[in-house]
């Protein structure tokens, strides 16, 4: 059994300069530095090169002047500058002049906004104008053909589901991507596809049988 006597005995001998003038524990203490130093410098160098790694590869800074950019609107290519904050509903208000995409809530709440990105609905004061791409636009101008109203349109005026009009265009946008994609839907279909939608006006009856009104020819 070890004594009292023994244990100062190992303490004295960890104290006790060697013939380097180190004693054992200096020794070990200056070694564990010496390799978290080793393994800190390590992990910067590691940082720093990745840093500049992304440095070289990365995409190109835009901003925070105006930037160009060509968008695909109603079928048809659009160049234009903005600031890259920009959202894609103020690109079209704003430089492309097409004013029937409605700003209201402008955090993705109401829907107003709604516009078709490659044929799916978004609301566009979500998406910045810059993130686009190659993708296309469809805005409520872009419905109508060679003049004539698409049917949901026509149906939202024949059953009164316009009223004060500020949340009809993302509606109709909505109704009509519903039809496009489930041309025999039911109120229910019709419900779900409104269901992000906040008119303050109270159509949603009108809104259900207009779009209802619109798939019955397609049904024939």
């Amino acid at each position: 059994m070890r004594t009292d006597a023994d244990i100062r005995r190992d303490i004295d001998d960890e104290d006790r300069p060697a013939a380097t003038g180190l004693s054992r524990r200096s020794f070990l203490q200056g070694s564990a530095l010496v390799t978290a130093g080793a393994t800190v410098l390590g992990a910067a160098a590691v940082i720093v090169e990745r840093a500049q790694a992304e440095a070289v590869s990365g995409p190109p800074v835009m901003g925070p002047g105006m930037v160009p950019i060509a968008l695909e609107i109603n079928g048809v290519t659009r160049a234009l500058q903005v600031e890259p904050r920009t959202t894609l509903a103020e690109a079209l208000r704003g430089p492309l002049n097409l004013t029937g995409t409605k700003i209201a809530c402008n955090r993705g709440a109401c829907s107003a906004c709604t516009v078709w990105l490659d044929g799916a609905t978004v609301s566009s004061c979500m998406l910045l104008a810059i993130d686009v791409g190659a993708r296309s636009v469809t805005t409520i101008e872009g419905l109508a053909k060679d003049g004539q109203l698409h049917p949901v349109q026509a149906a939202f005026i024949e059953h009164d589901a316009v009223q004060c009009g500020f949340c009809t265009p993302g509606m109709v946008m909505s109704c009509a991507a519903l039809l496009e994609r489930l041309p025999h839907p039911s109120a229910a279909d019709v419900r779900a596809a409104i269901s992000g939608h906040l008119c303050r006006c109270g159509t949603y009856p009108h809104v259900i049988a207009a779009t209802l009104a619109a798939a019955a020819p397609r049904k024939a």
